[in-house]
């Protein structure tokens, strides 16, 4: 499958994440068309008529109120619709709910004859984007989870700021579940060319860990302060499709499938880097890990797949 120049997308779900999302279509000129769907048919309304009302500031695009119809010639469809993390909750809380609600999602996409690209942002993320392969039958390539991609940018994001440098020079990743069990490659962290023991010669491991703690829990800080978190997540899922449509081959830290080739782990997606083009994942991009790592990035396989085998899909 290779993305059609009309590079429409279809958005499901304009909750606080979704309207976030197409708000960051608009402003940075990603895609020509999209269309936005949800159960509050008067919110997608008022949304596409206001984001309309932006065009006059920014590159043209169609917008509206969609319906399941209109994802028949859709090159990319980003679902956001579920139900919310509340306080307290952590991400696999949700599986039961969310995964009901994706399985309508996905029927009834499917039933308009789909072949392009799902981006995947309900949470929990890899298990929902598993229930995607599974229930669409499109190549895993076309499959893509938002992953760790926030979780990335939260790690660059706060490491830039402890050694007082801009983020685009923290070369690292976070791994694994975009949850409790993701963890951050620090083997492979560099700022600039230099490894993180250059530049925080006194950050032990008991440092690394209450770091790592911090950059995990920040959506539930944000989420006790604020209700939920939009932005961030918002601005990875247009970096993705961004990527896609402008057929970049960008390496961007997403939810993949894990076919057994990469980490010695098989039927599972997880965060990790990968190619994202007009064809979705050419390639998954492994990170060499020590052995501590390795067995990081196992656990949050084990994890994912331990609530699969109780799970619907």
């Amino acid at each position: 499958m290779v993305v059609s120049n009309k590079q429409k997308v279809i958005l499901i779900g304009d909750g606080a994440v979704g309207s976030a999302y197409a708000f960051a279509l608009v402003n940075q000129g990603i895609g020509h068309e999209l269309g936005i769907i949800d159960v509050d048919t008067a919110r997608t309304e008022g949304d596409a008529l206001d984001l309309r009302h932006a065009l006059p500031f920014l590159p043209p695009k169609k917008i509206y109120s969609a319906s399941y119809t209109d994802c028949a010639d859709a090159d990319l469809i980003c679902i956001t619709a579920g139900t919310a993390q509340k306080p307290g909750e952590t991400r696999l809380d949700l599986v039961s709910r969310n995964l009901s609600i994706l399985k309508t999602i996905v029927d009834a996409v499917m039933a308009t004859g789909f072949k392009g690209i799902f981006l995947i942002a309900s949470n929990p993320v890899d298990i929902l984007t598993y229930a995607t392969l599974k229930w669409s039958g499109l190549p895993s390539e076309q499959v893509i989870g938002s992953g760790t991609s926030l979780d990335t940018a939260r790690l660059r994001q706060t490491l830039a700021e402890k050694i007082n440098v801009e983020a685009g020079s923290v070369h690292g990743y976070v791994l694994g579940e975009h949850g409790d069990t993701g963890f951050i490659a620090w083997s492979n962290i560099r700022i600039g060319n230099l490894p993180i023991e250059k530049w925080l010669p006194d950050f032990t491991d008991e440092a690394k860990e209450e770091f790592r703690i911090a950059v995990r829990d920040a959506a539930y800080s944000i989420i006790a302060k604020k209700g939920s978190t939009s932005y961030g997540v918002a601005s990875a899922l247009a970096r993705i499709t961004r990527a896609v449509f402008n057929n970049e081959n960008a390496v961007l830290p997403v939810s993949a499938y894990m076919d057994g080739s990469h980490y010695g782990i098989s039927d599972i997606y997880l965060g990790t880097p990968a190619v994202i083009g007009r064809s979705g994942i050419s390639l998954v991009a492994e990170v060499p890990l020590n052995r501590k790592e390795q067995e990081e990035m196992e656990h949050s396989a084990a994890t994912l797949k331990a609530i699969l085998k109780d799970s619907i899909v």
